[in-house]
């Protein structure tokens, strides 16, 4: 006796529909809804949201070329903003053979901080050399140099320099650092020469000398004054007899006192 199997059909009538589909119609039919959704896309674009609505997501197709798609969602405001980028601006290159040639070792380069900086032509590995290349505080260039304000803002060319934190103390204010010889050349110009920058020295000092000195002899002349005053006694009230020893007059037979200013009391004692 045989039997005989029978397959079970398919209750669902979109399985049959798929079931008949070629692979030709899928493609197609893939393609149209991939147009369908660039053609919504770009009728959003043409119309954009008024600012009373809600922010609302755009859905984008991104094509990942590994044979699926991908669906993103940005939010209008963040599509319509711009990020802005901002570079520091470079030196001003007078020549090409000039301004890229180091000052010391004589080597070509492209760029680097003292040249950004301070418009000097020096590389960045000849710039290690600290004590050639050395930056100085504004106070160091009063003190060493005696320039002032003027010869450092105002004096044509002013001189660059940059701001950097107190090392010491980040409360104490921001530091102005100077391109060394740049500020060794503005004292030349300011001086003439070293002798003279030299002179300038020892012409403030004899003036500090000479404030010191004029403080020191009035402290002086005052503490005196104090010492005088203190001796000097002042009537500030009516007069206070301060008697002596008494002394005794046999003939009289009486006793008497005297003061200071002249006064004598006589009496007798019972």
């Amino acid at each position: 006796m045989s039997e005989s199997i029978q397959t079970p059909s398919s209750s669902d009538p979109q399985e049959d529909a798929d079931v008949k589909l070629t692979a030709a119609q899928k493609a197609r039919v893939e393609r149209n809804r991939q147009r369908a959704l660039l053609l919504r896309q770009s009728r959003l674009a043409k119309k954009p949201y008024s600012s009373s609505e809600s922010k609302q997501k755009v859905t984008r197709t991104v094509d990942t070329g590994a044979g699926f798609f991908l669906e993103e969602e940005d939010e209008e405001e963040t599509r319509s903003k711009k990020t802005e980028v901002k570079h520091p601006l470079g030196p001003v290159l007078e020549t090409a053979t000039d301004a890229l040639v180091c000052e010391d070792c004589g080597k070509e380069f492209m760029d680097s901080w003292l040249l950004t900086t301070y418009i000097v032509n020096v590389c960045d590995v000849c710039k290690e050399d600290t004590e050639k290349h050395a930056l100085v505080t504004k106070s160091e260039v009063k003190d060493t140099y005696l320039l002032k304000d003027a010869d450092l803002e105002v004096r044509e060319p002013p001189l660059k320099f940059i701001i950097r934190k107190n090392p010491r103390n980040p409360r104490w204010g921001d530091m102005k650092l100077y391109y060394g010889p740049q500020v060794y050349d503005r004292a030349m110009e300011v001086w003439g020469s070293e002798e003279g920058l030299e002179k300038a020295h020892d012409e403030r000092s004899s003036k500090r000398e000479k404030t010191k000195r004029k403080k020191f002899d009035k402290k002086v002349k005052e503490l005196r004054l104090a010492v005088r005053s203190s001796l000097v006694k002042v009537n500030s009230g009516p007069h206070e007899h301060e008697y002596g020893p008494e002394s005794y007059d046999e003939e009289s037979d009486t006793y008497s006192v005297s003061c200071d200013c002249g006064h004598v009391r006589t009496y007798e004692k019972m």
